[in-house]
């Protein structure tokens, strides 16, 4: 299972500079979370830390791309939505994803796009996500990075249908067409098909104190939840401390 997330916060925090703050200043500090936050909130769960794995990638999301964390492990759906739930929460993000790409009877289609080893940065990212859009509109919702791969899903909303207005085969034509006409550093598609993907998330503006993401965890008074309250408090420290040496949190 691969759970896709931010480290930098969607809500919560006074960051008014933070939607200019570089590529590079969100890495650095994404790289120092999962050293001193994940951990924690993996422990919370009842996971041995060290079978997962966290990394800091390039994550798009509608043709935009950022600083992304990606952790992937042995997990069942149970507990890869709680364990989003839980960084979803920490975090403050409005939205995590979780994907299983060997699942066949998922229902989700996907496209991986592999580069040459050690060539996918966030500015290779950016240019194939760019001409991915410009081959077929509705292919620049979103996609994750893990090593080598870029990997695009064609998630569906709570009806059922693609976010990218797209059918999985049109979603899939389109990136492989995109690979084969993209430059240097030269792509491939590497595998395609069905996968399981899920969004877990919450409403910031309407669950101020992360009310969706709470029930999901076993409720406000629940176990789980009062550490992640704990975990939380850290995490606010590190970033308060962050915002304060680039300036995030300086008003306009």
């Amino acid at each position: 299972m691969l759970v896709s997330y931010r480290a930098t916060p969607s809500a919560g925090f006074h960051l008014p500079r933070l939607a200019q703050a570089s590529y590079d200043d969100r890495a650095t500090f994404s790289a120092e979370v999962p050293k001193e936050i994940v951990p924690k909130i993996i422990t919370a769960n009842g996971i041995d830390a060290a079978t997962l794995r966290t990394e800091v990638m390039p994550g798009g999301y509608l043709l935009k791309t950022n600083a992304s964390l990606q952790t992937e492990g042995d997990l069942d759906d149970a507990a890869a939505g709680r364990l989003a739930g839980s960084l979803g929460y920490v975090f403050r993000q409005y939205r995590v994803l979780t994907s299983r790409l060997n699942d066949t009877t998922g229902k989700t289609g996907f496209v991986v796009v592999r580069f040459p080893q050690g060539s996918l940065n966030a500015t290779v990212a950016q240019r194939f996500f760019e001409a991915a859009d410009a081959t077929k509109k509705g292919l620049g919702g979103g996609y994750a990075v893990f090593g080598d791969e870029q990997i695009f899903l064609n998630a569906t909303n709570s009806e059922g249908k693609p976010c990218s207005g797209l059918d999985d085969a049109s979603f899939q034509d389109g990136l492989s067409r995109a690979a084969v006409s993209f430059g240097s550093p030269k792509p491939m598609v590497s595998s395609l098909g069905n996968a399981t993907a899920r969004f877990i998330g919450n409403d910031w503006q309407r669950s101020t104190r992360g009310e969706d993401y709470q029930t999901l965890l076993g409720g406000s008074d629940g176990e789980l939840v009062r550490k992640l309250d704990e975990i939380s408090r850290c995490y606010a420290f590190l970033l308060a401390k962050t915002a304060d040496s680039k300036g995030w949190a300086k008003d306009e």
